[in-house]
């Protein structure tokens, strides 16, 4: 860290904009990092105002400093032994009151504090008025109005960070004022802590945190000043005056908190949020959520299926239009046709493959999953998954993570960072996998696509394509809160514990920055991971498939070698080894089955679904084959960068490899026992 750089911590609630205040604020001059001795990382960015450097800390959403969470806990810690200069609280223009709440437990650490109001445009939308004027005469902090989408009020918000820290005005925080019993609690113990520690610490907030039993406070003050808190106390006895100190002190906050907000906020339109819950009384009902989230679901996927066809077909023709010209540069310049044959036929043409395949969908599919995060609907996902997740012996904010796992479920296992318990983040590590990735969906959609759904009828066709794929997703959540459950009761012993999850209100989305995020954040992002490992992989495919042992090809005797296990679970040699292979990246699994059957060695140019069915039917495939295809692709081990999260996120090379055994195991049992009950049936 620079000395010359002004520390900003930026706090809040969740959902308030701070992100995108922090955004704002630093452009891409940012990082990550982690607070010491956690895992939840955070933001720490930088921005230049009047000749002074400012380095900004985005602290996890939280709604208080009680210590219930990792993310609180970080939030505290940070503001009480981080030292930064000047503490930015954003609070929501449209519910001012809650967020007071926050506001008023940091201004018990620092007087250094400065109150962004944002979202005000929201607040404008739903006649809300705030008289920041007077709110910051009652707090006797200043008091800022943004809009950080629009960038409205971030330069106030700068010269007030800047004063503060330069110490250019004075602060006059409101200071709460408990009963009497318990100011006269925190006098005895705040000056016996004070003749230990003198300025190092705010006293007065930690003898409150002592009032309220708060160990991992006192675990706190001893790790980062070296100070035995409870020793001090020893002679203090003030366990035995009350039971309830927490329960008085949280209830003075909330109560000025409430007494504050009903001096300066004005509500011209008390019925403002009455369309919003009248839509949540639909996407949150015990009988229409569900089935309501089902139907969405099939419709991004229809839109994603339908969408994506013709551009995968342009992209395909003109990707394997080029490979007639890019032999003619060997031939022009007499390069050895050793050279030419694995690096067009083997790398090029993989290449053309998961780009025509992955980027279309990819390039639909993020913006219109993104869309529905800016909307507010991703949570109301989490609430409506919360009681079977609960059932499962699991933490609701499992769901969340299972959606970050749609794009990739290396960044869904990192996104279990927001799980405190260490049980069920493991839990949570070690099923994530059953949520396909993007590199799955190929396989998944275009099987669909020409072995259950057909071509004829190009509508229904994608309809029902859309319909099954949401049905394999729902298999897959099937599968991880049956899995959860086992693991609950044998390994992973434990009960659910409780959270909080806040409804965000609904938020008209920015469609513009929506597909300049989606598509540079996440589609080439992932496009970008499949390219770099399917070149080497469609390498070592085609040298595999033209080096000969024995009489056959080294494809050929590997796959040999796997064909009666795999014939076990309704797949062949070929199949099998293709999802060994694919180990560095599900998104080359398709590509490797397709150069294995080729007589040709080469890979077969996207002519048409028609063609790739007829190849499939001519080695051996029947429905039953695609259907397993499909699950084992659902259910198997994870990719290797997934499986490297895995490890670094556990620090243990236990829980990596049962995260790699478990779903492993289940697609083995899954499709040996689907395979053996059709042929019982004789319907293959």
């Amino acid at each position: 860290m620079e000395t010359d750089n002004i520390l900003v911590a930026l706090a809040g609630n969740p959902n308030t904009g701070k992100s995108t205040i922090f955004n704002s604020l630093t452009g891409l001059n940012q990082h990550t990092g982690n607070w010491t001795g956690k895992t939840v990382s955070t933001a720490r960015g930088k921005y230049r105002f009047q000749n002074r450097n400012f380095l900004l800390v985005d602290l996890p959403g939280t709604y208080s400093l009680f210590s219930n969470s990792e993310d609180e806990e970080i939030a505290r810690d940070f503001i009480l032994f981080g030292h930064p200069q000047v503490t930015i609280v954003v609070a929501d223009a449209t519910s001012l009151e809650r967020n007071l709440i926050l506001l008023f437990q940091i201004l018990e650490i620092t007087d250094k504090v400065v109150l962004c109001i944002n979202l005000m445009d929201e607040a404008k939308r739903k006649k809300i008025q705030i008289d920041l004027n007077k709110l910051s005469e009652l707090l006797g902090i200043p008091v800022v109005g943004t809009n950080a989408k629009k960038k409205e009020g971030l330069e106030e918000l700068k010269e007030a960070v800047k004063n503060i820290a330069l110490q250019q005005i004075d602060t006059n925080p409101l200071k709460i004022k408990y009963n009497s019993e318990i100011e006269e609690f925190i006098g005895v113990i705040e000056n016996k802590i004070k003749s230990f520690t003198g300025e190092k610490i705010n006293s007065r907030w930690v003898s409150l945190k002592i009032l309220e039993g708060d160990n991992s406070v006192i675990n706190s003050v001893n790790k980062h000043l070296n100070l035995e808190i409870t020793k001090l106390l020893t002679d203090i006895n003030i366990y035995e005056k009350k039971e309830n100190w927490q329960e008085q002190i949280a209830s003075g906050i909330v109560k000025l908190a409430e007494n504050i907000s009903h001096q300066v906020v004005k509500i011209n339109n008390p019925r403002y949020n009455h369309l919003e819950k009248r839509i949540d009384d639909i996407l949150t009902s015990k009988i229409w959520g569900i089935p309501t989230m089902l139907i969405l679901l099939s419709l991004i996927f229809w839109i994603t299926i339908e969408g994506a066809n013709i551009p995968s077909q342009v992209i395909a023709n003109i990707l394997f239009g080029l490979e007639e010209k890019i032999s003619n540069i060997f031939d022009n310049y007499n390069l050895p046709q050793g050279l030419h044959d694995p690096l067009v036929n083997g790398v090029y043409k993989t290449l053309a493959w998961v780009i025509s395949v992955m980027l279309p969908p990819m390039a639909i599919f993020f913006p219109l999953f993104t869309l529905m995060e800016d909307l507010g609907y991703l949570p109301r996902i989490a609430f409506n998954l919360d009681n079977f997740f609960k059932k499962a012996c699991t933490h609701g904010k499992q769901a969340l993570t299972m959606c970050m796992g749609f794009g990739c479920n290396a960044a869904g296992v990192i996104g279990c960072r927001i799980i405190d318990s260490p049980r069920e983040k493991l839990i949570a590590i070690l099923t994530n996998v059953f949520v396909p990735c993007n590199g799955r969906f190929p396989i998944l959609i275009t099987l669909t696509t020409i072995f259950f759904v057909g071509t004829s009828n190009k509508t229904t066709s994608t309809i029902t394509a859309a319909l099954m794929v949401t049905a394999i997703i729902v298999l897959g959540v099937t599968v991880t809160l049956f899995t959860s459950k086992f693991l609950s009761k044998t390994i992973l012993k434990g009960m659910p514990s409780s959270f909080t999850l806040e409804l965000p209100p609904y938020r008209m989305p920015q469609v513009g920055k929506i597909i300049v995020r989606s598509i540079l954040d996440r589609t080439l992002f992932v496009l970008g991971r499949a390219i770099i490992v399917a070149a080497p992989a469609g390498l070592v495919i085609w040298l595999m498939a033209n080096t000969k042992l024995k009489g056959a090809t080294l494809l050929e005797n590997c796959a040999n070698l796997l064909d009666p296990f795999a014939r076990l679970l309704g797949m062949d040699g070929y199949i099998l080894q293709a999802f060994l292979l694919g180990l560095p990246a599900n998104e080359i699994v398709l590509p490797i089955i397709i150069m294995s059957y080729l007589a040709s060695n080469t890979m077969l140019e996207l002519e048409s679904l028609e063609t790739l069915r007829n190849l499939f039917v001519t080695n051996g495939w029947t429905w039953l084959t695609a259907l397993n295809v499909m699950l084992f692709s659902l259910m198997h081990f994870p990719c290797g960068t997934t499986l490297l999260t895995i490890r670094k996120e556990t620090q243990s090379w236990k829980w990596t490899f049962l995260a790699f055994l478990i779903p492993t195991t289940v697609g083995i049992t899954v499709t040996f026992l689907l395979t053996q009950f059709v042929r019982f049936l004789g319907l293959v």
